[in-house]
């Protein structure tokens, strides 16, 4: 069906840079001539509804049920209903713009939309204002309320002009975008399984070496250590306290990604720590005069980071033995320093992300709103401890071992990476005109069981965006 898919036989300039040439029978409207802000009162019963960067608004509790900022007093919350279009003032130049599936109440820091006459359907706008945000065209519209922090309020999304089909054909666009958007969930949800077992796999290679050793001859003792079963005679078994000279974990500055600059000292964050290593792709800054401010928590080389919080508690790595960046850390990510002549780094971070280290850290987890590991938690770790020699050695294997399942699991990486790029680029043809679905949208049904086909905000993400919203709530 997609191969099938042709340009529109007659075109026209939009004059708009963001959307270029547009379908000659479209029109080009401001906003504000097609959808009207709601402000319809909260109701008593009303639950909270969110609205996220990947186009979903639902309510609260559909999404996740912990780790939100509750707001003591809601006030200005006004009432959103099911099918109405959203648009997260402070958020939307990131995608924070859709249709809800859901009645509720929302922070005034959203607005709320309903078409104002037949011509606009609130899905194919939801579809529209994101693609706008992904050119710039929104960021480039709004007004900042300080640094780094712009806001979109209905007079400036009013003024912003946008593409005008037909409303049949805003229709058969929308019914297009979700019957792809699902073949498209299908295909990633399939790949990430895949990825999961070979994960598992992985993770099977490492849970035998770091807690059985390599000679399958070797003579076993108890370990006293109920989880932990036994140990080669050789190991010894040693409360974290006593293998390591340094706990800490630090704090998110003032403002929240509002503080971060783009350049400075390297700010490491629950979704730069992975078993894998350091990821700094997307890798925040922060002032040098912020960094010297926490100087309990400059990493260093050699370091194991682990994340305490949320939804990747219990993600770790150490810090490459090159590392000569100065860094620092948030609350979410604990600094572990290691005593070099007892315990390799590596070794230490292999056997957290082992699945009984992992259940262990899962039990241990403490907080009310917010899943955490406390630093007495983490001091308690029973480490099984080869002498240092072997561990260099099992961590030789592993590295050996675990690269074909590395590879594999890549390959799939980059598959589902290259089906999202092309969603992502299917979508902004469709909806600026430049494929014309209405052949292959009239064939299909016209309801799809719509599943989420954007990158969602990792789960690691979530601490970050719960800070920023904190700063939000704050500013607002």
């Amino acid at each position: 069906m997609i191969d099938g898919l042709r340009p529109y036989v007659e075109m026209r300039p939009s004059g708009l840079p963001w959307l270029g040439d547009v379908p000659a029978h479209w029109d080009i409207l401001r906003a504000k001539r097609l959808l009207i802000p709601t402000q319809e009162p909260a109701r008593s019963d009303d639950e909270i509804v969110t609205c996220f960067r990947d186009g979903q608004v639902t309510l609260r509790k559909n999404r996740r049920s912990s780790g939100f900022m509750i707001a003591l007093l809601e006030q200005g919350y006004q009432g959103v209903r099911v099918g109405q279009l959203v648009v997260h003032s402070m958020d939307a130049f990131a995608g924070a713009i859709g249709v809800s599936d859901s009645d509720g109440k929302c922070t005034p820091e959203y607005i709320v939309c309903a078409p104002r006459a037949d011509r606009a359907i609130p899905e194919y706008y939801s579809w529209v204002l994101r693609q706008a945000a992904r050119t710039g065209y929104i960021l480039a519209s709004c007004p900042a309320v300080r640094e780094r922090a712009p806001r979109l309020r209905y007079p400036d999304l009013g003024e912003l002009r946008v593409p005008v089909p037909p409303p049949d054909e805003q229709r058969l666009i929308v019914r297009f975008l979700d019957w792809h958007g699902a073949q498209t969930a299908k295909l990633i949800r399939a790949r990430k399984k895949i990825i999961a077992l070979l994960k598992e796999q992985k993770q099977a290679i490492i849970h035998r070496a770091v807690t059985r050793g390599l000679d399958p001859n070797v003579r076993f003792k108890p370990s006293g250590i109920p989880w932990l079963g036994d140990v080669p005679e050789r190991w010894e078994v040693k409360r974290l306290r006593r293998l390591a000279t340094k706990f800490g974990s630090g704090v998110t500055p003032k403002g929240g990604a509002t503080s971060y600059t783009a350049d400075g000292v390297i700010f490491l964050r629950s979704q730069n720590v992975h078993f894998d290593g350091l990821r700094l792709q997307d890798v925040a800054r922060i002032p040098p005069s912020t960094h010297d401010a926490m100087k309990g928590t400059h990493v260093r080389a050699c370091d194991v980071l682990l994340n305490i919080t949320g939804a990747s508690i219990g993600r770790a790595c150490a810090v490459p033995y090159a590392f000569v960046d100065d860094a620092n850390v948030n609350q979410h990510v604990c600094i572990i320093r290691v005593k070099s002549d007892e315990l390799v780094p590596e070794f230490l971070a292999a056997v957290i992300s082992t699945p009984i280290m992992q259940r262990e850290i899962r039990f241990e987890q403490n907080g009310a709103s917010r899943e955490g590991l406390t630093l007495d938690a983490i001091k308690s770790f029973a480490i099984p401890l080869p002498p240092l020699a072997e561990q260099r050695r099992i961590l030789e294997s592993i590295k050996l071992d675990g690269l074909e399942w590395d590879r594999a699991a890549l390959r799939y990486e980059r598959e589902i990476a290259l089906i999202q790029e092309f969603r992502t680029r299917l979508i902004a043809d469709v909806v600026t005109g430049k494929l014309d679905v209405r052949a292959a949208a009239a064939s299909l049904p016209e309801t799809v069981e719509i599943e989420a086909t954007d990158e969602m905000v990792e789960d690691d993400d979530l601490d970050e965006a719960i800070d920023n919203a904190e700063n939000e709530e704050v500013a607002a």
